[in-house]
């Protein structure tokens, strides 16, 4: 993923809800790292973990509230 780019919440929400069943709290209690390895496991596809300074500039454009 590019850095600039937004993140794809439409297409990981969509997996999470309509693919793996989640129920919403169940979905957004899952890291990231969790969601990859089910998207993985059920296509056979594996992504490489963020670079640190992407995943740090993601948490400094998406803060969860928590100072």
């Amino acid at each position: 993923m590019n850095p600039a780019e937004p993140f794809p919440w439409r297409r990981a929400i969509g997996f999470g809800l309509g693919v793996l069943r989640l129920a919403p709290d169940e979905f957004w209690r899952m890291t990231p790292r969790e969601l990859s390895y089910a998207i993985g496991a059920l296509t056979g596809r594996t992504a490489e973990p963020l670079p640190r300074h992407v995943f740090a500039t993601l948490m400094t454009r998406y803060p969860d509230g928590r100072r």
